[in-house]
């Protein structure tokens, strides 16, 4: 026989299996959604990984052409001051008597001008 307290009580223990399927599915799914959370957050970590591993190679490449370029233009420096200086000798055992004018020249130009920088100032 049916009475209404077997019909609640069948009742209630129809909701409570209900809500007890409803709540293993809700785990189901967050579990699922973490897992998903989780490998994207690896993906992310290895594309970033990648990714500062190609920015260091490619800041070793451009400090090592930038070293190479410095060490070009210091040789280069170098070969036009060694060439200036030959030229200057050159010019000073040809031209003599020029060469001390022109050195006499520049040093009063730079005495003067440093006479004006000494001033006092009013």
């Amino acid at each position: 026989m049916n009475t209404p307290g077997n019909n609640i009580s069948k009742d209630v223990s129809a909701l409570a299996n209900t809500a007890a399927q409803t709540a293993e599915g809700a785990v189901r799914l967050a579990q699922q959604g973490a897992s998903r959370v989780a490998d994207g957050v690896n993906e992310v970590r290895a594309q970033t990984g990648t990714a500062f591993k190609h920015l260091a190679h490619d800041t070793e490449l451009l400090a090592q052409h930038s070293k190479e370029a410095l060490r070009e233009s210091m040789e280069q420096l170098r070969e036009r001051s060694l060439q200036t200086r030959d030229s200057a000798a050159t010019y000073v055992q040809h031209e003599p008597i020029k060469s001390v004018l022109i050195a006499a020249a520049v040093g009063a130009a730079l005495m003067g001008m440093l006479t004006l920088l000494n001033r006092p100032r009013r």
